[in-house]
């Protein structure tokens, strides 16, 4: 199973910042030291390119973002102080989300241990996101002929708004999120199909939202791949998530997402998304519980691999 890491390439954050930077390093450290003798490779993906970010995002809006001539305002949305270093880290992010969907068409599942940068839209950034990553890639396999739908299933705890707002009234892409309904951002946008919960929502209401909110999802729109923002923030310890989730109950939800991918013959590109607990390993636990989820699937997934290569690559008609 093919894991792309982007942690190398530094985010320079001041002192205290709210943002767990150092969640990605410690993820790829642990995944290094206890899966070793794993069926899995660490790649360092290519970084996306102008043209795969300019089918998504407005040019002016790229433009400005790239050579630092954002307002003050325009980065206060975002949270995240500019540097060359961060949208070097964010060409580099959005490339290993890219590289994911390419290489769960070809193997059934891969990982970005980062991406789901969902709150960016077309034409700003938003919540800690300066481009929409699943947007990107969705854009680019899509353009490279080999997959014509994609279903993005958005477990942050967040509804993935960006991502709403980019794939309004587009009948090739399928939004589905599952957030909580008092939380960020204050005014929601309308996806395909919005699951909203309460505060201090548990496990078992969760899961039984999510396997309903799924089955309606695979029941209203033919896929051909799936993305999964898998974020670690509906977990109870989060500073920022007001649900009431244990780990035990996010390593099911996980199980639940490939499950029904696997049922449905549909390859997935998973991605981290949030997690913001006060303690480190919490969301690296949280994290690394996906990965053996998407690890267990392997094996069942290759034979959807098998199937894909066996079909002519989809066209797009525009």
């Amino acid at each position: 199973m093919k894991i792309f890491y982007t942690d190398i390439f530094p985010i320079p954050l001041p002192e205290k910042h709210s943002f767990p930077k150092d969640k990605y390093f410690l993820l790829r450290m642990r995944i290094l030291a206890e899966l070793g003798d794993q069926p899995i490779e660490l790649r360092v993906p290519e970084p996306a390119s102008d043209e795969e970010i300019l089918r998504v995002h407005d040019s002016d809006f790229v433009r400005r973002l790239f050579n630092g001539e954002l307002s003050a305002k325009e980065i206060r949305r975002v949270g995240l102080p500019w540097s060359p270093e961060m949208v070097r880290r964010t060409r580099y992010a959005v490339g290993g989300t890219i590289a994911a969907c390419r290489a769960a068409l070809g193997e059934g599942v891969a990982v970005n241990l980062g991406g789901g940068t969902h709150h960016a839209f077309r034409d700003h950034g938003q919540g800690y996101c300066w481009l929409n990553d699943a947007a990107i890639a969705a854009r680019a396999v899509q353009t490279e002929g080999l997959v014509r739908k994609i279903l993005i299933i958005d477990c942050d705890v967040h509804q993935g708004n960006g991502t709403a707002a980019i794939f309004k009234d587009d009948a090739a892409v399928f939004t589905f999120s599952i957030h909580g309904k008092n939380n960020f951002p204050y005014q929601k946008e309308k996806s395909d199909l919005d699951v909203e919960l309460a505060d201090g929502t548990d496990d078992a209401v969760y899961l039984e939202a999510l396997n309903k909110g799924i089955k309606r999802s695979l029941d209203n729109f033919s896929a051909d791949l799936v993305i999964y923002l898998a974020g670690a923030d509906p977990y109870q310890k989060d500073r920022f998530g007001r649900l009431a989730l244990t780990k035990e109950g996010l390593a099911q939800r996980d199980r639940l997402v490939l499950r029904y991918c696997y049922e449905a013959g549909l390859p997935a590109a998973v991605t981290m998304a949030g997690g913001y607990a006060r303690n480190l390993k919490d969301i690296v636990d949280i994290n690394f519980q996906t990965i053996l989820s998407a690890l267990d699937y392997k094996k069942i997934s290759l034979k959807i691999a098998a199937k894909n290569r066996s079909h002519t690559p989809k066209t797009i008609n525009k």
